[in-house]
């Protein structure tokens, strides 16, 4: 994977791709929180996140690959789909 493949609004950090999502309110973080559980369980992939208020922080790696693989990519893909 290179950096061509990260989808829009994400960053590469080390063997990490992030993104954070600001919202209007916590009410919509968690919304939001909420649909990205669904994805994840429907993966079998799950984020390393952080919520503060209106703020969602996401991490995606893949941990027994020791980096990033293309399910983080297709995760981070299906996440910006939501929005």
């Amino acid at each position: 994977m290179n950096d061509l493949d990260i989808p829009d609004g994400w960053t590469r950090d080390g063997t990490a791709i992030r993104r954070t999502f600001h919202f209007d309110d916590f009410s919509q973080a968690w919304g939001f929180m909420s649909r990205v559980a669904l994805l994840s369980e429907a993966a079998d992939h799950h984020p390393d996140w952080r919520n503060v208020w209106n703020r969602v922080e996401i991490a995606l790696t893949t941990h027994d690959a020791g980096g990033l693989t293309e399910r983080d990519f297709s995760l981070a893909r299906a996440i910006n789909d939501l929005i």
